[in-house]
């Protein structure tokens, strides 16, 4: 297998891995990307541009990131936070009225980026089309009873995450998220990182292929404990529910789809602008830019859920807005914080080794928190790192 790129002097174990994971686990297209201390020590691509097509994947071409977009939209309310705009610990719905319906005028910032709002769920799933409205997801979501109590426990919001985010987001700021993340992040910091892609904009994303595989809710385990399969085969389960709230499945190679800005699962992103977002937000990128304090830092990594997660029925940890490391979402270190997107791709950063990481590929599998290519890749960066 060619693969094309380069790695710096001691990164050669990323090559390795990256190579093996077309020889043995099937990678069809994919491209990884390391920074260290804001420069970078990684940049590999190979396979193909489409999972079914022939066309050589070059330096430029993105893939949509599904969850992965979720760690970059938690920065936009960081930034907001940071500046003095947003207040954590503040009802949603001082700057969303209409949010307090049906039991929901507790629910603080906060909770929205832990995963403790308690709305993973909506009793009316919503079609694609009406997903893509942000109007329609935000008033869905506003009239959503929650399924606990706001702030008493955690499970992943994996749909309604995305009108969560857009819509408080335009309230703050009275700009739609795309926007705000492509004028306030991506630009600044240089990353090839879009929310809602246009028609004419298209030219350089690559088709994914169907999900493949077993399900599972960790990168390691051979098979799924029991618990979590009979949790996706119920259509009652909570799980199930929370992944069906988009129904039927939206078609990610669709145009219209791509365009939507929906920062739970829509962002497209090459995976050096995956992984330059995360170098920019621990330390400055090629000596320039950097995004988020100290502070802001260990806010984003601070535990605020931990345990048994009631839509991934397993343990899972989140700080504000992203992943935590942890058994269900393995990380280079205790400290890393970041956020994988189900079945394939993985961005994060490790401020104590100064690692920021990002992969992206056409192959998506059926692991929800850690995928075993990205899982190899992780590992390949420790090896790096300490030469064990």
């Amino acid at each position: 297998m060619d693969v094309n790129g380069t790695v710096a002097e001691g990164f050669e174990p990323v090559r390795d891995a990256f190579v093996r994971n077309f020889e043995t686990l099937g990678e069809r297209g994919a491209a990884v990307a390391v920074y260290r201390d804001g420069h970078k020590v990684a940049d590999l691509y190979g396979g193909t541009r489409d999972v079914d097509g022939s066309e050589p994947w070059q330096p430029g071409t993105a893939q949509i990131v599904r969850s992965a977009t979720k760690g970059v939209a938690a920065a936009v309310l960081l930034l907001l936070h940071q500046r003095g705009e947003l207040d954590l610990d503040a009802p949603v719905g001082e700057w969303w009225p209409e949010y307090k319906a049906a039991g929901k005028e507790r629910t603080l910032v906060r909770h929205l980026l832990a995963h403790r709002a308690g709305v993973p769920v909506l009793d009316r799933p919503l079609t694609p089309a009406e997903a893509a409205d942000p109007v329609l997801g935000a008033a869905a979501v506003a009239a959503q009873a929650p399924v606990w109590e706001p702030g008493t426990d955690h499970g992943y919001h994996p749909h309604t995450f995305s009108w969560l985010v857009a819509e408080l987001v335009r309230r703050v700021t009275g700009r739609p998220v795309g926007e705000w993340i492509a004028d306030e992040i991506a630009g600044p910091v240089g990353a090839d990182f879009r929310l809602g892609v246009p028609a004419d904009g298209a030219e350089r994303v690559g088709r994914v292929g169907p999900v493949t595989g077993e399900e599972s809710a960790g990168a390691l385990r051979t098979r799924p404990k029991r618990a979590v399969t009979d949790a996706y085969a119920d259509p009652g389960s909570l799980t199930r529910r929370a992944f069906g709230a988009i129904t039927p499945k939206p078609d990610e190679n669709d145009p219209v789809y791509r365009a939507a800005a929906l920062p739970g699962s829509g962002g497209v992103a090459t995976a050096d602008g995956l992984a330059r977002i995360y170098a920019s937000l621990i330390g400055e990128v090629d000596g320039g830019v950097r995004l988020f304090t100290p502070e802001t830092v260990e806010l984003a990594r601070g535990e605020q859920s931990a345990g048994p997660d009631r839509v991934l029925v397993v343990n899972t940890r989140f700080g504000l807005g992203y992943m935590l490391h942890g058994s269900a979402s393995p990380l280079l270190s205790p400290g890393s914080f970041g956020h994988p997107g189900r079945g394939g791709s993985l961005g994060f950063a490790d401020p104590e080794s100064g690692i920021a990481f990002g992969y992206v590929t056409n192959g998506f599998r059926k692991s929800v928190t850690a995928d075993p290519r990205a899982q190899a890749l992780v590992r390949a960066v420790r090896t790096a790192l300490t030469g064990a």
